[in-house]
């Protein structure tokens, strides 16, 4: 069994930066696809970011250029690191494991694991 642990969220002002982490415990996830979504109060969740098994990078439209995905596989760690933030990336941020590979890398049907998230919440 993987468990998820995000940390690393709060309050940030727009223009801000912030660091959000992923720990991983009960397995090593080096090969897995490892991905970020969002869930924002009366909303449905939605992708944000993620790895693929060769470690390819991919980003929403929404967060491309603002946010970077990364990984310490020495540490079981992800990372997000949210540069320029909006007010409409408040929202409850969740970290996932893929574990199957049949859909687009943005599926949360691929992703058999995920941590309780972490809130961030941006003020203008």
């Amino acid at each position: 069994q993987v468990q998820l642990v995000e940390s690393g969220g709060g309050s940030v002002q727009a223009g801000g930066s912030l660091r959000l982490s992923c720990a991983a415990s009960g397995r090593t996830l080096s090969g897995n696809g490892m991905g970020w979504f969002r869930q924002a109060p009366g909303k449905e969740r939605e992708f944000v970011a993620a790895f693929d098994r060769i470690k390819n990078t991919y980003y929403a439209d929404s967060v491309k250029g603002r946010f970077t995905i990364s990984r310490d596989n020495t540490k079981n760690t992800m990372y997000l690191q949210m540069n320029d933030p909006k007010p409409e990336d408040t929202a409850l941020y969740l970290c996932a494991v893929r574990t199957t590979y049949y859909n687009h890398y943005s599926s949360q049907s691929d992703y058999g694991y995920w941590g309780q998230g972490t809130q961030v919440t941006v003020s203008s």
